[in-house]
């Protein structure tokens, strides 16, 4: 992200926020984004590999932006898992948006284990050209 970005990631602390017998049954990873802003918005894609749209959850309240979701990883019936290090992964992080988004306009979309999201610049907010008249 830019130093002049709208949109900033809050310190959540990772598991530290859940309790000690929570965090011993799941891992929570930070999912890696990638965030363009133009004078049209903000458009934020985050990497959810195994995350199907009933296990994700985006939430907007007062400012701050919410991805959580659980990464689905099947294992067939007839197989014995012997070792793994990450078994069924959380993903959570939270962003504070700037009050120059509009927050009730947020679009989702999940494709591939990728999350888009696109949150449009309010109208006052966005750049606009400024006539001059010959003087």
């Amino acid at each position: 992200m830019s130093d002049n970005t709208q949109i900033t990631e809050r310190d959540q602390g990772g598991v530290a926020r859940r309790d000690a017998a929570d965090a011993r049954r799941r891992q929570t990873l930070t999912p890696a984004v990638d965030i363009v802003e133009d004078g049209h918005g903000v458009t934020l894609w985050a990497d959810l590999p195994g995350v199907s749209r009933d296990k994700l959850e985006v939430k907007v309240h007062d400012g701050s932006l919410t991805i959580d979701a659980e990464s689905v990883v099947p294992v067939s019936a007839n197989l014995q898992l012997v070792h793994t290090e990450v078994r069924a992964p959380y993903f959570s992080r939270t962003f504070t948006v700037s009050e120059d988004f509009d927050t009730s306009k947020v679009e989702a979309s999940l494709k591939d284990g990728v999350l888009m999201l696109t949150i449009p610049r309010r109208e006052e907010a966005k750049p606009r050209r400024i006539e001059v008249a010959a003087g």
